[in-house]
């Protein structure tokens, strides 16, 4: 898709939004005029303008896709989305249910009854239930299991065991198989029986009599190569292909170097069991960079924009309380040079300076470093010139900005010793916000916990206390 098409899209979208918001406005207008007129059938009146306006407001949300639906309700205060989600065709809860964000999904599972989460779940294919089976009720999730047919209850079984953030919670079961024996001839026939083929459908699996994965069989392959040949002689042997097991943000790695569509997913002894997509392959993505984003906030899960007060709170409090602990760390660092700020005040004025700089280099070297073991650039073979590479990044710039704010010092406070302390722990502040930088987020690695999650944090404590300690500490010892 083109930027012209993608900005259409979300013009076309954010205008939806608005026409909704407009009727839900207009609604309650109406409603708080025909309310304040009075009279003898009051009652009957308000119930008929009541129905008139959510019928002319689910004629609106008729003409829109599901996920455009999952869009406008993400966008709708509490009350607004309960009374939009109401006016929804039960055929469609499914979907948007699938579409919309963790946080806002559990919100209107909590306006369904069991009759119609199962009505929900059993319109979805097998590996969507398993994305939303999370938020379901256990007591749902037990009686869908026993509607289900055989195939799809153990197909169900089976994406349900596997951990998140592996191939086998991503992938799903609408493959296409071939022997390798028939002609493409036997292929295409046989792809005419099936008629409706499968989204994200580039290429054939061929597997033998026992499931075993020999190769793939590309569709541009099937439509150009004379239908006589065989499969065997056109098919690709070597391909990508995962395992249930591997972590997903591999799988997401490699299709975006290899320009993948689809792959297949086969077991440990290489039978096929799945494949992978290249669209749930994007959301795992935009899911996994949201998560990271609110991480690196101090936020611990996704957060409803109108969810309650006390959630919301709730939702933060970890790391202010931390942010807290270590701003009190920092306090300290100060006062134990009060003495120092008393006898020249400047001190005071300059000192913010050194740690807000810090921070800024040190958030910019730690951005880099996550992307990079995101992406698995970062290794222990290039680990330790990318250390030497950071430091020298941090020299310079000290160098540079450190005489910049001498100098400034100096100029502003007529007092040469004192620019040149101002010099020395710019400089020095920087190399300590680039090791922490790269230190931080490696090491989080390194023990396997996100690297995002709490690095900023770690990283301002940091760049805080050591500039204040820096600053102070040479301007006692060489100015005092």
């Amino acid at each position: 898709m083109t930027d012209s098409l993608e900005t259409q899209s979300q013009d076309n979208l954010e205008t939806h939004l608005i026409q909704v918001q407009s009727l839900l406005a207009r609604m309650r207008l109406v409603e708080e005029l025909v309310h304040k007129q009075g009279g003898p059938r009051q009652a009957l009146v308000e119930n008929l303008v009541h129905k008139q306006n959510l019928a002319e407001l689910q004629r609106k949300l008729e003409t829109l896709h599901p996920a455009d639906i999952a869009y406008i309700l993400e966008a709708l205060p509490l009350v607004e989305r309960r009374l939009v989600w109401d006016l929804v065709g039960a055929e469609n809860d499914g979907e948007i249910l699938l579409e919309v964000s963790d946080s806002v999904r559990e919100s209107l599972i909590q306006t369904m009854d069991k009759a119609e989460l199962l009505a929900a779940a059993e319109s979805l294919d097998t590996d969507e239930i398993a994305d939303i089976a999370a938020d379901l009720p256990h007591d749902v999730i037990q009686e869908l299991l026993t509607t289900l047919d055989a195939q799809k209850r153990a197909r169900l079984q089976s994406a349900l065991s596997f951990p998140e953030d592996t191939v086998g919670a991503l992938m799903d079961y609408e493959m296409v198989t071939i022997r390798a024996d028939v002609t493409l001839e036997v292929a295409l026939r046989y792809l005419r029986r099936l008629g409706e083929l499968p989204d994200q459908l580039d290429k054939l699996f061929v597997v033998d009599q026992g499931e075993l994965l020999i190769g793939v069989l590309p569709l541009k392959r099937l439509l150009t190569t004379d239908p006589e040949a065989s499969v065997a002689a056109v098919m690709v042997e070597d391909f990508v292909k995962f395992h249930a097991e591997d972590e997903a943000h591999e799988a997401a790695q490699a299709f975006e170097r290899y320009d993948l569509v689809m792959a297949p997913v086969v077991d440990i002894n290489g039978h096929l069991i799945g494949r992978l997509t290249v669209d749930a392959v994007v959301d795992y993505i935009r899911e996994s960079a949201d998560a990271d984003m609110l991480s690196m906030a101090g936020l611990k899960e996704e957060e409803d924009l109108f969810s309650s007060v006390w959630n919301a709170a709730k939702n933060r409090w970890m790391w202010l309380a931390i942010n807290l602990g270590t701003a009190f760390v920092a306090s300290r660092v100060i006062g134990a040079f009060e003495g120092s700020i008393e006898k020249l005040a400047a001190l005071a004025a300059l000192m913010p300076i050194i740690a807000g700089i810090g921070g800024n280099s040190g958030n910019q070297t730690i951005t880099l470093i996550i992307r990079g073991l995101a992406l698995g650039h970062i290794t222990p073979a290039n680990a330790k010139r990318l250390v030497v590479k950071e430091i020298g990044v941090a020299l310079l710039n000290g160098l540079m900005w450190g005489s910049a704010v001498g100098l400034f010092a100096w100029l502003l406070y007529d007092n040469p010793a004192l620019g040149g302390v101002m010099a020395l722990a710019m400089l020095l502040n920087l190399l300590v916000a680039a090791l922490a930088g790269i230190f931080i987020p490696m090491t989080l690695e390194r023990v396997k916990r996100d690297p995002a999650i709490g690095s900023s944090v770690l990283l301002t404590f940091i760049t805080d206390s050591m500039g204040f300690f820096i600053f102070l500490g040479l301007a006692t010892l060489l100015l005092l």
